[in-house]
């Protein structure tokens, strides 16, 4: 039990108001243990979204509220590009050295196809960015580090369900981003091994929104992912009046691809036990191979749902009448990505518990009460029940 008295710990999130970090938001600050510092350069998410979690946060206050419940329920939001080193020292400098407790780093450019083209935007992007933000956490006493990945890292996976001990062997450069930024941090951890410690999540596929309705997935044009994509075609945002399926002939079971889906909330709850288990009282790392403070865990729900499946699915949920059509495999597709999450439900108490027909209510849910997005007119108040 935290100790009620003990000040609120500084976490700084990077890619705070996209739609992972705000959901990742909304659950530390449920704790009212930690003090959340966002950093967004607004790439690809909406400063709104932190207004949004901000007000989850403090409608959720008892009426008896101290003032550092209440201070929990703040987010100091800032404008930083983590490709400037000055910008992000800029952030640091402003709580001093060991101000800021830890880092939840989210912030990355992730769609695959488009990697394939400007490799060297995404190089500069997830791996500089990555580089310059642990130099100024050294610089400033910060050696905890949440890190974000993904399971792209596996490329075409030998053995389904994934275990971590996989080999690492990205297709794409976006999958590569993740695979360096991954590297880097386990050899800083090695190097310093008294003193780093960090843990890095791969994420399978994420999917729903808070249950509210007031934060969820907001893509800036067409998605490139499919359950908002059939989200946005059910809300006649894309006017497609045909879902292209890519493939139908690969070794699954209807033929399409296979991907392992879990809540967005669950998995935001993955990152407050991963940054718990940061803690000095964590033993964590006390199976680790070498002196470096360093694991990788798989944030997945260990089931796969294939294309067709999920189209059945957001049917459901939508009431929305889904055509498609089957075209050819699409360059860089994966038959089957599911994870096996044993070792986080072992060793960090990770579960993904909400099921497919929760994801898809939540998602639409989220979308038709903001039908564009964060740029929805406020008409009238979002009922936050």
């Amino acid at each position: 039990m935290a100790i009620t008295d003990e000040p609120l710990r500084r976490v700084l999130v990077t890619g705070g108001a996209g739609y992972i970090g705000s959901h990742v938001i909304y659950c530390l600050q449920e704790t009212r243990r930690y003090k959340v510092i966002s950093v967004d350069n607004n790439h690809n998410s909406h400063p709104k979204s932190l207004q949004r979690v901000a007000q989850l946060a403090r409608d959720a206050l008892p009426q008896d509220a101290s003032e550092k419940d209440k201070d929990s329920a703040e987010i100091e939001a800032v404008t930083c590009d983590l490709t400037k080193k000055d910008e992000i020292r800029g952030v640091f400098e402003k709580y001093g050295k060991g101000g800021i407790w830890g880092v939840i780093h989210i912030a990355a450019y992730k769609a695959v196809g488009e990697s394939t083209e400007v490799p060297l935007t995404y190089y500069e992007n997830n791996v500089s960015a990555t580089v310059y933000l642990l130099q100024v956490m050294s610089e400033y006493d910060c050696p905890r580090l949440v890190y974000s990945s993904s399971a792209t890292v596996y490329g075409t996976p030998p053995t389904i369900p994934i275990p971590e001990s996989t080999r690492l062997q990205a297709d794409s450069p976006y999958g590569k981003t993740k695979v360096m930024s991954e590297t880097i941090i386990q050899d800083l951890c090695a190097a310093e091994p008294q003193r780093w410690r960090a843990l890095s999540l791969r994420y399978f596929n994420p999917a729903g929104a808070h249950p509210s309705g007031l934060i969820g997935e907001d893509p800036r044009g067409r998605p490139g992912n499919l359950l908002p994509l059939l989200a946005h075609m059910a809300v006649g945002r894309v006017k497609d009046d045909k879902l292209s399926v890519f493939g139908n002939d690969y070794p699954t079971p209807d033929g399409t691809c296979v991907r392992d889906y879990l809540h967005v909330m669950d998995l935001a709850k993955g990152h407050l036990l991963a940054l718990d288990a940061l803690s000095p009282s964590s033993n964590v790392f006390d199976n680790c191979p070498t002196e470096a403070r360093f694991k990788a865990y798989n944030l997945g729900k260990g089931k796969g749902m294939s294309v067709l499946q999920i189209v059945e699915a957001m049917r459901k949920a939508t009431g929305f009448d889904y055509k498609y059509v089957i075209i050819g495999r699409r360059r860089g597709d994966v038959p089957d990505l599911t994870a096996d999450p044993t070792l986080a439900e072992k060793e960090l108490g990770f579960k993904a518990t909400h099921d497919l027909e929760t994801m898809c209510r939540d998602l639409w849910n989220w979308q038709t009460k903001n039908p564009d997005g964060y740029d929805t007119p406020e008409t009238s108040k979002v009922n936050s029940a």
